[in-house]
């Protein structure tokens, strides 16, 4: 069942990174991602009638998913540019909860949750090895400085490439540690490895607090956790010697050092508050974050952000309270979901399961000191990714079967 569109979920996960590549259908501005998740869900909405299958609606992220997306809707009301707040709420709200829900009822097999899960990994190394070969070769001709932005393709940023993988690498440390069969392992030990790879030279401070948390949460699920723990310390204390690294890393601990992010983060969360204060109930607004900051932030500084870079004032700013409340809803039903998944579902789910569990540790790691939901890719990823323990629970309760 459902065979093209679980093909075709999978190359929508490989291009997520595509989000970038733009254009315009008439007046309506659009993405190749968008196409892809479009071309998906018409592809499942034709199997679904010609299978004539029942398909799974109640799970238990359905209310969580519900008042997100009416949070999102009333913070495109209060939007200071409601056409902007329209085109977020599509990419971050309709287009990649639809497609989560397209994964609950096609995800059916352990194999196809590899296969979705391997699709975010292809778009990902795809970026982060792109990512990387520029880095290299601005340290192999000594034009990177460390303080300063690192050199970055496709994104905009370094950090978007940390932001996507980390998760991914987190998923493909839970299959390479507990996965039955020993090719897929070692497969996904080898995109792990990658993966931290390119989290390494993506010099994201945030990343590697990521990867930190990573590394403990799937210690923690295995015997040998303490080798595990060990050989992380050891890596760590590795590229520690690394002097570009060090450097980076030492300017983070330095609280007087100008170039520590930090700082300017503790700035910007006071300057935040001080907005959501007087806006509280809502917040900015979907993109009303940069206008709505204005009279609170100082005009002298050339820093202009659209988020405040913490994964609960991110929420709060963008949908106000309800969305803080819906969205840490949807944090806790993944959380729960993976963990009972992982404590009880049979051998070939629980390590999907955990991968998911893992992956949201990194999500909330990270939102400590970034924007880990806010972005077309970011939120397709999420939600995918949630849509796996969702359909194996679905699966192992009312599973999608043919009408009589």
């Amino acid at each position: 069942m459902y065979r093209l569109t679980s093909i075709l979920a999978a190359a929508t996960c490989a291009l997520a990174p595509a989000y970038t590549l733009r254009w315009h259908l008439g007046p309506v501005p659009t993405t190749v991602l968008e196409n892809a998740i479009l071309v998906t869900i018409a592809a499942f909405l034709v199997e679904t009638i010609r299978q004539r299958t029942r398909l799974v609606w109640r799970t238990p992220m359905l209310v969580p998913a519900a008042l997100f997306l009416i949070a999102g809707a009333i913070s495109v009301v209060v939007a200071p540019d409601q056409r902007a707040a329209i085109g977020l709420y599509r990419a971050y709200f309709i287009e990649p909860i639809a497609f989560g829900f397209v994964l609950i009822n096609v995800v059916t097999t352990p194999l196809r949750a590899l296969t979705i899960a391997g699709g975010l990994a292809v778009g990902g190394i795809v970026a982060g090895v792109a990512n990387s070969v520029v880095v290299v070769q601005a340290l192999r001709h000594h034009t990177y400085d460390v303080v300063n932005t690192p050199p970055v393709v496709i994104y905009n940023t370094a950090n978007a490439v940390a932001l996507f993988l980390v998760p991914l690498v987190a998923f493909a440390g839970a299959i390479s540690l507990h996965w039955e069969d020993r090719r897929e392992r070692w497969a996904a030990a080898a995109l792990a490895a990658l993966g931290t790879i390119c989290v390494v030279l993506s010099f994201s401070r945030g990343g590697y607090l990521a990867l930190g948390a990573v590394v403990i949460a799937l210690a923690l699920s295995h015997r040998r956790r303490l080798i595990i723990v060990g050989a992380g310390v050891v890596v760590a204390a590795g590229l520690m010697i690394v002097p570009s690294i060090r450097h980076r890393v030492l300017t983070e601990l330095d609280f007087t050092n100008g170039s520590n992010t930090l700082v300017g983060r503790f700035h910007l969360w006071s300057v935040a508050l001080q907005m959501l204060r007087d806006h509280p109930i809502f917040g900015a607004g979907l993109s009303g974050f940069a206008t709505v900051i204005g009279p609170y932030w100082n005009p002298t500084n050339a820093d202009r952000f659209t988020y405040p870079h913490n994964i609960v004032l991110n929420s709060w700013t963008e949908t106000g309270v309800l969305g803080v409340v819906a969205f840490a809803w949807i944090l806790v039903v993944g959380f729960r979901s993976g963990w009972r998944g992982w404590r009880s579902s049979p051998a070939p789910w629980r390590a999907v399961h955990l991968g998911v569990l893992v992956a949201l540790v990194a999500v909330v790691a990270h939102g400590l000191v970034d924007v880990p939901y806010w972005k077309n890719d970011l939120s397709l990823e999420l939600w995918a990714l949630l849509s796996l323990t969702l359909a194996a629970t679905a699966l192992h309760g009312a599973a999608p079967k043919p009408s009589p």
